[in-house]
């Protein structure tokens, strides 16, 4: 099929995804203009017939079209190229989105958000403790949300606790609200050595991939952040941002407030064009290592927890957060 009409198809499908009730020609045609798509009603009627046919709709009478689970999978597979990026870009957004003011204490911040099922969360919070003992993450400060509430825009189903930690994209956050531009690299698995970072082993760049990369290295088991948190060696989930070396004085005053305030998740911060931890930079800039916020729930699943993580998840007010000890 035509790649100018699989898009335009991909565009409707989107639409639809999003309702539960359904639409139009006439609505879907206006919506197709936020994607920057001109399409008559007519001719969004043509596309809907040949979505039709393949299975990916189905007309409900008059009152318009509902996308069928085909269609949800075509959406889910389609144009993998379109995805690529696709992290890097929410990285962008989201690092614009955070608010976080750093002397009051106040504003928004990313989260990352878990779904422990409700009858293992007091097994979860054992397991997760000595990662966060051993400050193996970005802070422990947590938000939870019980079944059948909200963790920010997340909804907690029935039988689930919804398990908050605050993701290192809220340090681009708030290094860009500071007039200091970043360069998110990559996500990584970083080797530790008597509890100090040592090198990186693996590697995914966040421009190239249409997946988080730590949700990669989660469920393809390749962490062992429990024996790190015990042990002090092994290997836990990292990313690798980059700034201006002329910004290296700044990067150090904001790193030395976001502790302050419970945030302490940078692990090295290198030297002006000097290698950190054997990954070289560009001319005059400077890398920063930070530690995963998904560390703890990279523990759980070691220990064969299911957790149904999504990084980047949401924005949760900073003075929602509660300290991880206060749970127990």
């Amino acid at each position: 099929m035509d790649r100018d009409v699989e898009r335009k198809i991909i565009n409707i499908l989107k639409i639809l995804s999003k309702e539960t009730d359904p639409l139009g020609a006439s609505i879907i045609s206006r919506r197709l203009k936020d994607f920057g798509i001109d399409l008559s009603e007519r001719a969004v009627r043509y596309h809907l017939k040949l979505m039709d046919e393949r299975g990916l709709t189905k007309g409900i009478g008059k009152e318009g079209r509902l996308i069928t689970e085909k269609g949800i999978e075509e959406l889910n597979n389609a144009l993998v190229s379109d995805k690529v990026g696709l992290v890097s870009a929410k990285i962008d957004t989201l690092s614009y989105l955070t608010s976080l003011d750093l002397k009051n204490k106040e504003g928004k911040i990313v989260m990352n958000v878990s779904l422990l099922d409700k009858g293992d969360y007091k097994k979860a919070l054992r397991v997760m403790k000595d990662v966060f003992k051993a400050k193996l993450c970005t802070s422990d400060l947590v938000a939870v949300a019980h079944e059948n509430e909200k963790l920010g825009e997340v909804e907690v189903p029935p039988g689930k606790v919804g398990f908050g930690t605050i993701c290192s994209i809220t340090l681009n956050g708030v290094l860009i609200k500071a007039g200091i531009p970043v360069d998110s690299k990559f996500g990584a698995i970083l080797q530790m050595k008597d509890f100090r970072p040592y090198r990186f082993t693996e590697l995914i760049t966040y421009e190239g991939s249409s997946l988080d990369p730590l949700e990669i290295f989660i469920k393809s088991q390749m962490t062992s952040v429990r024996e790190t948190a015990l042990t002090g060696s092994g290997k836990i989930l990292a990313g690798f941002r980059e700034v201006s070396a002329i910004a290296l004085t700044g990067v150090n005053k904001v790193v030395e407030e976001l502790k302050q305030i419970g945030i302490y998740g940078v692990l090295a911060v290198g030297r002006p064009s000097q290698p950190v931890l054997e990954m070289s930079v560009g001319s005059n800039r400077v890398g920063i290592v930070v530690a995963g916020g998904l560390n703890p729930i990279a523990a759980l699943e070691e220990v064969g927890m299911e957790t149904g993580s999504r990084a980047m998840s949401t924005m949760v007010d900073f003075k929602e957060l509660k300290s991880f000890w206060g749970l127990f």
